[in-house]
């Protein structure tokens, strides 16, 4: 049997929750608003990156970038991360659907030879707490995402400018993926003008007005050594 990584999420309960992720999935191109995703298309072809085939897109990535650590090695330095929100489905009910934050860390050379590529060189950074899904459906688009490039803001919406969570669960159960050990990551909101994505730390928050309480991760980005021959 192939060993998958296990994650392991604290609930708000204190109790703990464990999957073993056979499955990863990376949403991208997942504004609410498809005008403002083609707006983004448009200014992703001017730097080269290449458009999708078809938006929202969702890219399957190895499931060994599924990963809560504090360190994220990289061969270069125009790598970063993005904040999104994550699902985690860990058993058959919706009870036993998760919502946690989530940083996407991204090779930003790669990216402009393909997208899926760039998506497969990083690993997306999951936080170790975790809300079931359930417990805060009612008021989704009202939850906060934020994410730091060390100390400077560099993303601040709701996830009401992303697709819902039951929009994604319908595409996993239209296409037989709705399983324990599914994970699917956002996509993310607009990045700050004029903000350096390129950074030595990241932090994703995602937070609850209602309640105060708040999910966060960070980690370290440590530059490989260089390569030789």
């Amino acid at each position: 049997m192939p060993e998958y990584p296990r994650l392991s999420f604290t609930l708000p309960d204190g109790s703990e929750v464990h999957t073993e992720v056979h499955t990863l999935l990376n949403a991208g191109y997942a504004g609410r608003s498809q005008d403002d995703v083609a707006a983004h298309v448009a200014e992703l072809a001017e730097l080269g990156v290449p458009a999708p085939s078809t938006t929202p897109a969702l890219y399957p990535v190895a499931p060994y970038l599924a990963s809560q650590t504090d360190e994220v090695p990289v061969q270069h330095a125009r790598t970063s991360g993005e904040a999104e929100w994550a699902l985690v489905i860990t058993g058959p009910s919706p009870e036993d659907v998760l919502l946690t934050a989530a940083c996407d860390h991204t090779d930003r050379a790669l990216e402009v030879h393909g997208v899926a590529w760039s998506k497969n060189a990083g690993p997306d950074v999951l936080a170790r707490q975790a809300w079931r899904l359930v417990d805060v459906e009612d008021r989704l688009d009202d939850l906060v995402l934020r994410a730091w490039a060390g100390d400077t803001e560099i993303q601040h919406g709701t996830l009401a400018e992303l697709l819902t969570p039951a929009y994604w669960l319908d595409v996993l159960r239209t296409r037989g993926w709705y399983e324990p050990g599914v994970v699917l990551i956002s996509g993310t909101i607009p990045m700050h003008h004029g903000v350096d994505q390129f950074s030595a730390s990241w932090k994703v928050e995602l937070s609850d007005p209602k309640t105060g309480n708040s999910i966060d991760l960070a980690y370290r980005v440590r530059p490989l050594p260089e390569p030789i021959g």
